[in-house]
């Protein structure tokens, strides 16, 4: 994933956590109120700290998008990052540009002139995530020491980061916010 230069320090810690995963689990209600979700590829932070992601517009996700959640999880790393907020289907060709490569023809064989090509843009409101220190081995370490001595040992670092979402999801002196009057 492209990581951009982040406006807060909570934005830089939440890049660093996802930047080097690919692959998110995007979930969001259906027609009928259950829970459903699709793996997504990570493709950049942008320096508002929205999330950008290829997605095809036959999955008709526009509508169930007002309030969604993306889990990211590197199990070798012991980060695991959950993001809630909200999602919009958007067209940039700027963007496009800058984002796409050869290998995205596997997901969209017309190439970029898919008219089924759009973006994901998810804008983070809650993020909270877990981060062990060390490898697997160090992690089953910690935790035999732990179940041992009766002593927390290489506990996993947990925060909460809140209201990151700029107001109304526009963050002010960006093309959007001046375009919106802000």
């Amino acid at each position: 994933m492209k990581l951009d230069p982040q406006p807060t320090e909570p934005m830089a810690r939440l890049g660093r956590l996802l930047e080097p995963i690919a692959v998110a689990m995007l979930t969001t209600l259906d027609a009928g109120g259950a829970l459903v979700s699709k793996p997504v590829e990570a493709l950049q932070m942008d320096s508002e700290g929205a999330l950008w992601f290829f997605i095809d517009l036959r999955l008709d996700l526009a509508e169930r998008l007002r309030a969604a959640n993306l889990a990211f999880v590197d199990d070798s790393r012991g980060t695991y990052v959950s993001l809630s907020g909200r999602g919009e289907i958007a067209k940039d060709e700027a963007r496009l540009d800058q984002l796409w490569t050869t290998f995205d023809t596997a997901a969209f064989p017309d190439g970029r002139t898919s008219p089924h090509l759009a973006f994901l843009k998810f804008v983070p409101e809650k993020a909270e995530y877990w981060d062990a220190p060390g490898s697997r081995a160090v992690r089953l370490l910690a935790l035999a020491a732990t179940a041992v001595s009766g002593t927390a040992v290489g506990q996993a670092e947990h925060g909460v980061f809140v209201d990151l979402a700029p107001a109304e999801g526009l963050a002010a002196g960006s093309p959007a916010a001046a375009a919106a009057g802000r």
